[in-house]
């Protein structure tokens, strides 16, 4: 069994999904986990559970398109804990829809979350990894935005895609030790991303998809796990979680 023993773990979008599923296995393994959400009842609820099963867990509400709800994640989790090891961005939205359909709104909020947050994210941590000498950025990106774009997926793909062009640009800037970054991309995962599409159809496409090839979000997690646990001086700069088998 791996050990995350004393890593202090920041984790967005951590209310359900990929993000639960990597502060529950990352706690059993020794790390304190950080649950940032918007919705407290749900990290709340979920840290509880954690800390029930003789884990280290705390919330922070956090809307990631606010800057300062970041900076305030970072700053609290070395308040209460003298340092942030890892964040691990994973908030994301994808209300996806055929450019045809003009739906402006939503391309917005999706740069908004998938992008701009992820940049909020390492505008705050930076900083502090930074001050520290050492740290993680671990960002939850999409297989989506590695190759051809299935229709409706072209805003969505391409917030993944700057996503992990941004993971690169990083790791090229980081020469001096400090900084250590990984992309995770996974294929359809198991969760209720679907519920953020508005046209029925693709709503209901898309959970098919994921039923019949979707993995379960403890798979992403293990991905997270794998990255964090290695010594400073190793860099898993990109992971793809895909089914071994497709439908």
């Amino acid at each position: 069994m791996l050990s995350l023993h004393d890593k202090i773990v920041a984790i967005t979008g951590a209310s359900g999904g990929i993000g639960e599923a990597t502060a529950r296995l990352l706690a059993q393994r020794g790390a304190t986990v950080v649950l940032a959400a918007r919705r407290s009842e749900h990290i709340d609820a979920i840290a509880q559970d954690i800390r029930d099963e003789g884990g280290r867990a705390a919330t922070c509400v956090v809307d990631v398109t606010q800057a300062e709800d970041l900076r305030h994640l970072v700053s609290s989790t070395t308040d209460q804990y003298g340092r942030i090891d890892v964040l691990v961005n994973n908030a994301g939205i994808a209300p996806i829809s055929p450019l045809a359909d003009l739906d402006t709104d939503n391309w917005s909020a999706m740069i908004d979350v998938n992008l701009r947050g992820m940049l909020n994210g390492v505008a705050a941590a930076l900083p502090a990894f930074r001050e520290q000498g050492s740290g993680h950025l671990v960002s939850i990106v999409s297989v989506a935005g590695l190759g051809s774009v299935s229709p409706s997926m072209a805003v969505y793909a391409a917030t993944k895609n700057a996503v992990r062009t941004l993971h690169e640009g990083l790791r090229a800037e980081s020469t001096d030790g400090v900084l250590r970054t990984t992309a995770i991309s996974p294929g359809y995962v198991r969760t209720n991303l679907a519920d953020s599409m508005a046209d029925p159809h693709l709503r209901e496409q898309t959970r098919k998809n994921m039923d019949a090839v979707g993995i379960p979000p403890s798979a992403v997690a293990r991905a997270v796990a794998f990255a964090v646990e290695q010594p400073d001086d190793v860099e898993i700069g990109e992971i793809n979680v895909r089914p071994t088998v497709q439908a």
